[in-house]
C-alpha cells in the first residue's frame, strides 16, 4: 500500500505523460488557496455518540488507501452489499455482472439485494424536481436496507456515490433536516444508519488490484488505454476520493489508472482528461447533440490524436454511456473516432478470462470492440458462436440462465 510522504506533498509535480510518439512532462501546481476539507467520518461518529444515528462500521478485513488530503479510507474486501446502478442494469448489464464475477473469482462474500431502490440522483441533478428531505431519505433507506442484512454498502454508480456523499454532508450539518429524515425512516420501520465510509466499487477494484493481477491470463503489455476519471466520483466532495502519490504525483484520482497498470496495460495521457464525458445530466436529457459533440470532439477525438488508445476505460455509468454511444453520430460525419469504451471492471474481467458476451456482455456496446479483443488474444468469433448457442438453449427452455463460470 502506498503511503503519503513529505516528498509526495510538494506543490510542484513533474510526471511523465505518454503521447503517441514522444515522451513529455507536465507540471501540476495545486491551487495554493485550496484547504483540506473537514473529516466527515469523525463528525459521523460524534453524532452516533450523541444518539443521533447508528454508524455501520466497515467490516474487517479492509484495505486502507490515502484520500486527497491524506486521510486513510477504509475499503472492505468482502461482506459487501452491492448498490447497483439503474443505468448499468438498464443498458450496460456487463458492467454489473463483471463486478459480481470478479467477487466470485476472488472468493469474496457479497450480497446482491433485491430491495434496493434507485438513488434518484438523476432526478436531483437533472431535473431539480425533488426536494432535499426526499433525496436524503432515499439514501438513508438504502443504507438501512444494507445494515439489516449485515453487509456493507458498495456503490456501483459514480453519481450515487457523489450524491450520497453530499447527503451525508447535509445530514451532518443540518440538524433540522436530519430530524425530518429520521422521522421518515422511522415511519418506514427502518433503523437510522449512516455508513462509516461511503465506498465506490472502483475503490474496491483498487484495493484488490494485486489480486486481480495475479489472475490475469491475457498479455496486455501491448494494449494502450486512456482513462476518463468520472466527475461525480472525485469532483463532488472531493476530499473523499482516492489519490496515490505514485500515480500522477497524487494529483489525479488513482482508482482506474492503478488497476489498469496492475493488469499490465499501458496508460496514455491526454490533455482533456479533466473534462466531463459530456453526459452532464441535463445535457443528456435536453441537449443531447451537445452531449454527443462534447463526448466526441472534446474527449474521444483528443484521445485519438494525442494517444491513439486501443480502449477507453472509466468507472461510471454515464461516462461509459456517453463516450461509447455518442461515437456513432460522429462516425456518420467522418470524424476521427472509433475507440471502444468500457468500465475497468469489464476490462479486468476480460483480462482474467471472462467470456466477452456471457459475462462482460460487450454486445450491448455500440463502438467496435472486436479489434481490442483480437489484440488481447481473445477469439471474438468463437465467443459469439458460444453465446448464440446459449441463447438458443435459453429460448428452448433447456437452460435457465447464463452461468457465472463463463470463461473462454
Amino acid at each position: 500500500m502506498a503511503t503519503l510522504t513529505p516528498e509526495s506533498t510538494k506543490n510542484d509535480r513533474t510526471v511523465p505523460v505518454r503521447g503517441t510518439s514522444v515522451e513529455t512532462t507536465k507540471t501540476f501546481r495545486p491551487d495554493p488557496e485550496e484547504a483540506p476539507e473537514e473529516d466527515l467520518r469523525e463528525a459521523v461518529l460524534q453524532l452516533e455518540r450523541e444518539g443521533e444515528w447508528i454508524v455501520q462500521r466497515v467490516p474487517e478485513p479492509y484495505y486502507e488507501a490515502p484520500t486527497k488530503y491524506g486521510r486513510m479510507k477504509k475499503i472492505p474486501y468482502e461482506r459487501t452489499w452491492h448498490h447497483k446502478s439503474c443505468g448499468q442494469c438498464g443498458h450496460i448489464p456487463g458492467y454489473s455482472t463483471s463486478i459480481f464475477w470478479l467477487n466470485r473469482v476472488l472468493g469474496y462474500d457479497y450480497f446482491d439485494p433485491r430491495d434496493q431502490t434507485s438513488c434518484t440522483a438523476w432526478n436531483y441533478y437533472a431535473s431539480a424536481t425533488s426536494n432535499q428531505a426526499a433525496q436524503a431519505a432515499v439514501a438513508m433507506r438504502n443504507f438501512a436496507a444494507a445494515y439489516e442484512t449485515g453487509y456493507f454498502p458498495l456503490i456501483h454508480c459514480g453519481t450515487s456515490f457523489g450524491h450520497y456523499k453530499e447527503v451525508r454532508h447535509e445530514l451532518v450539518h443540518d440538524h433540522a433536516l436530519r430530524r425530518q429524515v429520521r422521522s421518515i425512516i422511522e415511519r418506514l420501520g427502518r433503523p437510522f444508519v449512516m455508513p462509516e465510509e461511503i465506498v465506490h466499487y472502483s475503490e474496491w477494484m483498487y484495493a484488490v488490484r494485486d489480486q486481480l493481477q495475479a489472475r490475469v491470463v491475457h498479455d496486455l503489455s501491448s494494449i494502450v488505454s486512456t482513462v476518463h476519471p468520472a466527475c461525480h466520483y472525485y469532483k463532488l466532495q472531493s476530499g473523499d476520493a482516492i489519490y496515490d502519490p505514485e500515480i500522477y504525483g497524487g494529483q489525479r484520482t488513482a482508482v482506474v489508472t492503478g488497476v489498469v497498470q496492475a493488469l499490465g496495460a499501458q496508460v496514455a495521457d491526454y490533455s482533456t482528461w479533466y473534462d466531463c464525458c459530456g453526459f452532464g445530466f441535463r445535457h443528456i436529457l435536453v441537449q443531447r447533440d451537445f452531449t454527443r459533440s462534447f463526448a466526441t470532439l472534446r474527449k474521444i477525438e483528443v484521445m485519438k490524436e494525442e494517444a491513439n488508445p486501443d480502449v477507453v476505460l472509466t468507472h461510471d455509468t454515464g461516462c461509459v454511456t456517453s463516450l461509447d454511444k455518442s461515437q456513432f453520430a460522429a462516425q456518420a460525419h467522418g470524424r476521427n473516432v472509433g475507440v471502444p469504451v468500457m468500465s475497468e471492471s469489464q476490462f479486468a474481467a476480460l483480462a482474467m478470462g471472462a467470456h466477452p458476451f456471457r459475462v462482460t456482455q460487450l454486445h450491448w456496446h455500440s463502438t467496435d470492440y472486436r479489434p481490442l479483443l483480437a489484440k488481447m488474444g481473445i477469439d471474438a468469433e468463437r465467443a459469439w458462436a458460444e453465446f448464440q448457442e446459449d441463447v438458443k438453449q435459453i429460448e428452448a427452455g433447456t437452460m435457465d440462465y447464463l452461468t457465472w463460470e463463463a470463461v473462454l
